[in-house]
């Protein structure tokens, strides 16, 4: 039954890979494949109510995971209603295609560590359309926006989905994990910048009219400036709160979306109840991608199952007796999650070393939220903010292949060597 279950796994790893070809959502793959593990494994043992004792032991972990995703996803909805990242984005006014891909990179960079990878790439491929009429020349700024969105989410516990998995898991803490891979991620992020600075050639191309861009350069709305401040320092607040009463972090985001939506309420309290919808957190409730949620519940139940059985336990023997060495498995997850979804590369991770053996901040947890982090940006395909920006901009597989996975693999093996060498250093 051992190797049915496997199987299973396998072929829902697949098909979570090969979502677009099959046409199949990868959420649908990742619930059948959950289930299915699970219903196995109960028809395989003998001892039912220890399984259900697991299960419910690995469901309260991910429902943490779920909780605090819908609580992020949810605040940056209802700033995004408001406007509230115009503060930010529409004080970029140069015209030098250079300049302008250095603001656009650290802005990116840092959004995305105080946000997450995902909702940073779609708000700066929002902003460069109207800044970068050229559409030759947007692909690049497009395709530097992943990179710098990934490097920035990897080094903070709320930026990527695979750093709040394992800062949730109590495998990293959020002072060291910013120490440590802050200086990799922005090496990751500059080698490609570097490269495209003497490289890149053209113009941004005539700005449309007013009247033309519509959508994101539309009309200010008020409490803009509040909702955005209040939002950050709610996403903010929630490693301090962590650290203060060491309660997970979800019931910190949760407290953030519940002070936000009491502000939202009080804007514009005498409007029209249908007027107001849009803008409050119901509506932002109604809008968010939920069916990332669900594939994160599929997802980390099929993991939760093939570690219930000792599966990635005896896997991560096997690597460790074939391979040998902890920095060339991480590096090569790293690689391997352009191909396939970080999100199960870095659960996987998480049950086949344990906590017992290696600790909090331990070299393979700290490395591996570097390399999970940023090894998507390898394929444009490897990331969701990758795929995110592919659909918003149209960019074709092949054209990231040819002009941007170079660079972005030579940034992501500078940071490697970057945390390699302070590693070293610090111990």
């Amino acid at each position: 039954m051992q190797a049915a279950i496997i199987f299973v796994f396998v072929v829902g790893y697949l098909a979570i890979a090969f979502e677009h070809p099959i046409r199949i959502n990868k959420t649908a793959s990742a619930l059948l494949t959950g289930v299915l593990c699970w219903a196995l494994y109960a028809l395989s043992t003998e001892h039912i109510d220890e399984m259900g004792v697991q299960l419910n032991e690995h469901l309260s972990q991910i429902a943490s995971i779920l909780f605090f995703l819908l609580g992020a996803m949810t605040i940056v909805e209802l700033v995004d209603a408001y406007h509230g990242f115009r503060v930010i984005t529409d004080r970029i006014q140069t015209k030098n295609p250079v300049k302008l891909l250095w603001l656009i990179c650290w802005v990116t960079f840092f959004l995305s560590a105080i946000l997450d990878n995902l909702t940073t790439s779609i708000v700066m491929i929002s902003l460069i359309r109207k800044l970068v009429p050229n559409k030759d020349m947007r692909m690049f700024f497009a395709g530097m926006i992943v990179i710098a969105a990934n490097a920035g989410g990897a080094w903070t516990p709320i930026g990527d989905v695979t750093t709040t998995m394992l800062w949730i898991g109590g495998q990293i803490s959020t002072v060291n994990i910013i120490q440590m891979l802050f200086i990799p991620s922005v090496i990751c992020m500059l080698v490609p910048l570097l490269y495209l600075t003497f490289t890149l050639k053209g113009t941004l191309g005539e700005a449309q009219s007013k009247a033309e861009e519509g959508g994101y350069g539309a009309e200010k709305i008020k409490g803009g400036t509040t909702m955005l401040m209040v939002g950050v320092g709610a996403l903010i607040f929630v490693p301090i709160f962590k650290t203060i009463t060491h309660l997970p972090p979800f019931l910190g985001m949760m407290m953030g979306l519940g002070v936000l939506w009491v502000v939202s309420e009080m804007i514009n309290p005498h409007a029209d109840e249908a007027l107001r919808k849009p803008y409050t957190a119901s509506g932002a409730l109604q809008r968010i991608d939920t069916s990332s949620v669900l594939f994160f519940l599929g997802i980390l139940l099929a993991v939760s199952a093939l570690e219930s059985m000792e599966v990635l336990h005896h896997f991560a023997v096997w690597l460790d007796t074939t391979v040998g060495s902890q920095a060339v498995i991480v590096t090569l997850i790293g690689i391997l999650s352009a191909v396939i979804d970080n999100v199960p590369l870095v659960a996987a991770s998480m049950g086949m070393y344990s906590l017992e053996a290696y600790p909090t901040d331990h070299f393979i947890w700290e490395y591996l939220a570097y390399c999970a982090g940023t090894g998507g940006s390898i394929l444009i395909i490897g990331s969701a903010a990758g795929v995110a920006v592919m659909g918003m901009e149209k960019i074709d597989f092949i054209w990231y292949l040819k002009r941007v996975s170079l660079i972005a693999m030579l940034g992501y093996f500078s940071g490697c060597g970057a945390y390699l060498l302070i590693y070293r250093f610090m111990h």
